[in-house]
């Protein structure tokens, strides 16, 4: 079974998109949001972007998720901002496959905009930006352009998947 990272900024739909992949491909689903220690939460609530001794131990968390779910399959939301994170996720779970949700600074705050009471709040969305590094070459992942219907992005990375045969290296807008 596969094992599915949805990817990016706060507010490009990671929950949303995750959720209704799981429910297509008929496996769990684990929102990266129920994993931060409360400190985490507190920091993000004050405004304070987390740094990376805050993110290891959460990472680490949702890599045990992932590592427990290798044999029947599952998907995450997860940030996964820098390739380190990637890889420290990836060193849980090496076949997972990343699902990069990317989108315009407008369109991700537009976004943010109708999630009111969500802990991260829109200021932080430009350290979001700054601290992401997309794909590279070598990770196994698709890109999709968040800027469509959910379903459409779950048909495009389930199509790519499909046709790869299990890999979905390339980028789709």
């Amino acid at each position: 079974m596969n094992l599915v990272i949805v990817m990016g900024v706060s507010g490009s739909g990671k929950s949303t998109v995750g959720a209704a992949l799981a429910q297509r491909l008929g496996v769990p689903f684990g929102d990266a949001d129920d994993f931060h220690p409360a400190a985490n939460i507190a920091k993000m609530t004050a405004g304070v972007a987390l740094d990376d001794t805050d993110r290891e131990p959460w990472l680490d968390a949702i890599g045990a998720w992932l590592e427990a779910r290798r044999g029947t399959g599952g998907v995450v939301s997860c940030s996964a901002l820098k390739r380190w994170y990637r890889d420290k996720l990836r060193s849980h779970a090496p076949s997972a496959t990343l699902l990069h949700l990317d989108g315009s600074h407008e369109v991700i705050a537009r976004r943010q905009a109708s999630r009111p009471g969500h802990f991260m709040p829109p200021s932080l969305l430009a350290s979001q930006f700054d601290t992401l590094e997309p794909l590279e070459a070598d990770e196994s992942g698709l890109t999709v352009d968040v800027d469509q219907p959910v379903d459409d992005i779950v048909e495009a990375f389930v199509r790519q998947f499909t046709q790869h045969s299990g890999t979905t290296e390339g980028t789709v807008r």
